[in-house]
């Protein structure tokens, strides 16, 4: 079977040597911390997240809702999970709707001083206004308040927005990998 390989960068911040405020979000949105409740409101905004993106094609999880909601439970019954590095933004419910899934990020533990985030999903019509900076520095306030003292990410390199966040926040490139993606074929797709 075919396949093509997609370059991943790993990311490192340094807890100890970062300054970290109190995110503020726009107005009309809302954090909401880490409750089993809320498993499908994650979901939901990974899917929409990385509904088209590249990253759908590198990771089939991520590219139906059924996916996402197996995903979230995965990082979510880990051992390692960090329940205070785990955020979800939303629009606040109203008379009319209930809340409105914005922007998710989750954390896990690898070991005593490192932490991992997962995921870092913004829907597409809610870009551009700080979600995305305002889900990472709060998550790794979350990891420094767990004890951590690094937290390391992957990101594909074609991601420039995304690396280019990162950056500003502190991130540093640590390593290069390689993922290789089994290229669909029409024999593929008929089965």
């Amino acid at each position: 079977m075919p396949s093509t390989y997609f370059k991943r960068l790993r990311m490192e911040i340094n807890l100890r040597r970062t300054d970290l405020a109190e995110p503020t979000l726009p107005e009309g949105y809302e954090w909401r911390g880490w409750h089993p409740v809320l498993s499908e409101a994650h979901a939901i905004a990974k899917a929409f997240s990385f509904h088209g993106e590249l990253d759908s094609y590198v990771f089939a999880s991520l590219s139906s809702l059924p996916g996402c909601r197996k995903l979230m439970s995965d990082i979510t019954l880990q051992r390692g999970f960090v329940p205070q590095a785990t955020w979800l933004i939303v629009q606040p419910a109203t008379e009319f709707r209930t809340i409105t899934p914005c922007a998710t990020i989750q954390g896990v533990s690898q070991g005593w001083w490192t932490g991992s985030i997962q995921n870092v999903g913004v829907v597409p019509e809610h870009r551009g206004i700080g979600l995305g900076r305002a889900l990472m520095v709060k998550s790794l306030m979350g990891f420094r308040e767990r004890g951590l003292k690094r937290v390391t990410l992957q990101v594909t390199a074609e991601n420039k927005p995304a690396i280019d966040l990162y950056k500003r926040i502190g991130f540093r490139h640590t390593r290069t990998t390689y993922k290789e993606v089994i290229v669909p074929t029409p024999e593929l797709v008929a089965s």
